[in-house]
């Protein structure tokens, strides 16, 4: 297998890594640099067209792309310790909270991202900023929401650490380097993100 990553700020990638640092597991990889555009040279975009990281290049030529599809895999070949969580309801739960991560959080902060940064400027043509300055309270409304879900738990989906932690750890310390910082009155989110970061994957 060959891992193809990038460094950090890019949260997709360090999501796989992340996961395979909490399994135990090590896979090749090749590193690409995005401000470079190694990303969509002719060679990457011959292993995924859609020019994105990560993917996954499996030993029998097959590719698989997507960071939560590319864990899942490694998931269903190394099942302990579970990251998609345990029996039916705590499976629900992780997807549950993964969605709204995802969906609720992730999906505004990509529009900050891509309408509002300097570094997506020259990509994102036209930038209608506007557009990108209105998800500001939407991603702050998802961080309040989820800080209020923290108080009661040590982790998302309950007791447990999973895929869901992961997602939001990524999440919220890429709207870190983009400028959007947890304010000081999250502190349920604050403290649960002191515990994510002070695992030892967290730095993978």
């Amino acid at each position: 297998m060959l891992f193809y990553d990038a460094a950090n700020p890019a949260p997709n990638p360090r999501r796989v890594r992340i996961f395979l640092a909490e399994k135990g597991l090590k896979v090749p990889m090749q590193p690409l640099e995005i401000m470079a555009g190694e990303h969509k040279s002719p060679e990457y975009l011959a292993v995924n067209p859609l020019g994105q990281i990560p993917a996954l290049v499996l030993d029998d030529g097959e590719v698989l792309t997507e960071s939560i599809a590319i864990c899942r895999f490694f998931e269903a070949l190394n099942p302990d310790p579970p990251l998609f969580g345990k029996g039916p309801k705590g499976v629900a739960e992780v997807d549950m909270w993964l969605r709204r991560v995802e969906l609720r959080l992730n999906t505004p902060l990509a529009m900050v991202w891509l309408h509002t940064h300097p570094l997506t400027a020259r990509v994102v043509v036209p930038q209608y900023k506007d557009f990108g300055e209105s998800n500001r309270a939407k991603v702050v409304a998802a961080l309040s929401f989820i800080d209020g879900a923290l108080a009661d738990r040590p982790w998302l989906a309950g007791k447990d650490y999973s895929i869901a932690d992961i997602t939001l750890l990524c999440t919220i310390d890429f709207a870190g380097f983009i400028g959007m910082e947890l304010g000081d009155e999250m502190t349920h989110l604050k403290d649960w993100h002191a515990r994510a970061s002070a695992r030892p994957s967290a730095a993978a």
